[in-house]
């Protein structure tokens, strides 16, 4: 009988322990099966941080190296540059990329790092318990906003996809969803352009992922699907934000 799904080679025995109705498991899989596909897995290192994202290490099934909080871009940095025969990504949370991990992110990104960051935006701090994360959209509630979040008290939630692209170091950037199986589908091949254009020797990438967190968000797991639907998208809109290989097409077309 032909096998026409198993588990990936890229993700570990370990069955995952995330929050019922968290996607980290669906992103895992992308990654995984992506990997995979591009026969990388025997030379890729993944850098994971503090938050729900430290937990990856338990569940690939290739090098890991934990960061210090907002540092995996450094450190990813560090083993690209030392190995750059390595395929080397991130795993960040919003509370780790997009707070104390600002600066680093950043400037990873408009030095041009051959690096592929993924970054699950679930507009909360998860692991620490619920508070409000940089992500966190308006009028949001929070254990650190009990009454919502306010612009005039916390500011405005940071699109880091719109942010990253204006760097010239940043070679491609795309938001999707993992709340759907289309988007599932979509999201998988933002994934892989990443990791193909690392292959090929490309500047920095990064996939904005938009996840869900039932247990901080209060709500059951169909409820959170459908509130990122309603809410993170309206406020982070899907779709490419940078594709330099799109521009060089345009370039060429028009010549």
């Amino acid at each position: 009988m032909k096998k026409v799904f198993e588990k990936p080679k890229s993700l570990g025995d370990k069955h995952f322990s995330y929050c019922p109705g968290c996607t980290h498991g669906i992103i895992h899989r992308l990654i995984a099966e992506t990997l995979d596909e591009l026969d990388v897995r025997e030379r890729t290192v993944g850098v994971s941080p503090v938050g729900c994202s430290v937990f990856a290490y338990e569940f690939f099934n290739f090098d890991m190296i934990g960061a210090a909080h907002g540092r995996a871009p450094a450190v990813a940095t560090g083993i690209k540059r030392s190995h750059p025969e390595c395929i080397v990504f991130t795993y960040q949370g919003d509370g780790d990329l997009a707070a104390i991990g600002t600066a680093e992110i950043v400037h990873a990104a408009t030095r041009g790092e051959k690096i592929t960051v993924i970054f699950v935006n679930n507009a909360i701090y998860g692991m620490t318990g619920g508070q409000m994360a940089p992500t966190t959209l308006l009028n949001q509630k929070t254990d650190t906003t009990p009454y919502g979040r306010s612009a005039e008290a916390n500011g405005y939630p940071i699109r880091v996809c719109e942010l990253l692209s204006t760097l010239e170091g940043t070679y491609f950037a795309q938001r999707v969803s993992v709340h759907n199986p289309a988007n599932v589908v979509k999201a998988k091949q933002a994934i892989r352009k990443a990791f193909t254009n690392q292959v090929e020797g490309k500047d920095f990438n990064i996939v904005e992922i938009l996840s869900t967190c039932p247990s901080c968000w209060g709500i059951s797991p169909l409820k959170a699907l459908d509130w990122l639907s309603e809410n993170m998208i309206p406020y982070y809109p899907l779709g490419v934000y940078k594709d330099k290989d799109a521009k060089k097409e345009e370039v060429a077309a028009a010549s």
